[in-house]
């Protein structure tokens, strides 16, 4: 029986981390491209860690449907306006913009898992007034490294218009990235059957298998 109160909290609770990944996520790309010379981002009013700014209304619906699942949980927010034309190095700029996001979401799942372990061996006495306060925490904290290295790993994946398409891109053959990079047409329907078939399990076991038992998953 579906339980709204549990959904609730548990909404609550992965929403914490979602907003905080996917904001710093386009802020490293803001970043990395104003530190090639693109002023387009912050002109924008993007380079900033206010989440507002950064939402998708349907990247965050996908979320509130896939943390309600129990399941393989992602969401995403508005790509940040990247100008290559204002890189001084494109090639470079691009591979290094393109890959900021994801190595941001490994950093912050770094500091979390840092965190989390921290809080597990200072755990309070059992019913004590702190232990109300280490609770949330340490399953917002549980949640932020899952959240950002399945988002890191997702937004890795060649799949246009994935981060991980654009580094491939520019290490393919100009023609053939052309004609690669028109995929991105498809792109939004390649990844929601890769959903719906269960597929993105598939590729993440790897990761599961790792990050489960380390952060009490199973």
């Amino acid at each position: 029986m579906f339980d709204v109160s549990e959904a609730v909290v548990r909404i609550a609770i992965m929403a914490v981390p979602f907003l905080l990944a996917v904001t710093c996520h386009e802020l490293a790309h803001g970043l990395a491209a104003y530190w090639f010379g693109d002023p387009t981002a912050r002109n924008a009013g993007r380079l900033t860690l206010n989440p507002l700014p950064h939402m998708d209304p349907l990247g965050t619906i996908v979320f509130l449907i896939t943390s309600l699942t129990g399941g393989f949980v992602i969401g995403w927010a508005k790509p940040v306006p990247i100008n290559p034309r204002y890189f001084r190095n494109i090639k470079k700029g691009i591979l290094v913009v393109s890959a900021a996001g994801a190595l941001m979401n490994f950093l912050l799942a770094g500091l979390m898992f840092a965190g989390f372990q921290l809080m597990l061996n200072n755990l309070p006495a059992p019913g004590s007034s702190a232990e109300f306060f280490f609770v949330p925490v340490l399953n917002i904290l549980r949640y932020g490294v899952w959240i950002n290295v399945i988002l890191g790993f997702f937004n890795l994946l060649p799949i246009p218009p994935l981060d991980g398409s654009k580094i491939l891109a520019e290490l393919l053959p100009p023609k053939l990235a052309f004609k690669y990079l028109q995929l991105e047409r498809y792109g939004f329907i390649i990844i929601v059957v890769l959903m719906m078939t269960g597929a993105f399990r598939l590729i993440f076991s790897p990761v599961f298998s790792v990050l489960a038992p380390l952060l009490y998953l199973i």
